[in-house]
């Protein structure tokens, strides 16, 4: 005769409810943003007075073109001294980097890390329906792990 567990079903340990970490709720939404046609030297000056290293560059109408960084601005220097250029002659249109990576705002901030790491990026834009909505650095994601900090990685 066998013998039959009066146990019943055991439920699974309960998980701690933890939020998820959405890098919609880390990005920076009042952004600094450049026009195809703004000089470099502009951009640069904008650079050092909001201590920021670079930003999206926009339309009339928000659409993302694309971004402009401290690094653009200094081969612009350094080209100009090279070549004896003036340095207000170029315009952001002929700096900016026009092949961006975007994030996901609903993408979750520690694989928003993992993509800063692989790509070695200081930022990434956030789109919607083709709009720049955000922004997200890596300052970004070191506050929401310091904010974590207290707490389980449950994501």
């Amino acid at each position: 005769m066998a013998i039959k567990s009066y146990q019943g079903k055991q439920a699974a340990p309960e998980k701690p409810e933890s939020s998820a970490m959405l890098v919609k709720d880390y990005m920076t939404t009042d952004l600094i943003t450049f026009r195809e046609k703004d000089h470099i030297m502009d951009v640069a000056e904008k650079l050092l007075k909001h201590k920021i290293s670079g930003g999206c560059v926009v339309d009339e109408k928000n659409n993302l073109k694309g971004m402009i960084s401290e690094g653009d601005c200094m081969k612009h220097v350094s080209d100009s001294q090279y070549y004896n250029m003036p340095l207000e002659d170029t315009t952001v249109g002929k700096r900016m980097n026009c092949n961006v990576e975007t994030i996901d705002g609903n993408m979750n901030v520690i694989d928003a890390a993992k993509k800063f790491i692989e790509k070695r990026y200081r930022r990434f834009p956030i789109v919607e329906n083709g709009k720049l909505v955000g922004q997200i650095s890596q300052s970004d994601v070191l506050r929401a792990a310091t904010e974590q900090k207290s707490n389980n990685w449950h994501v």
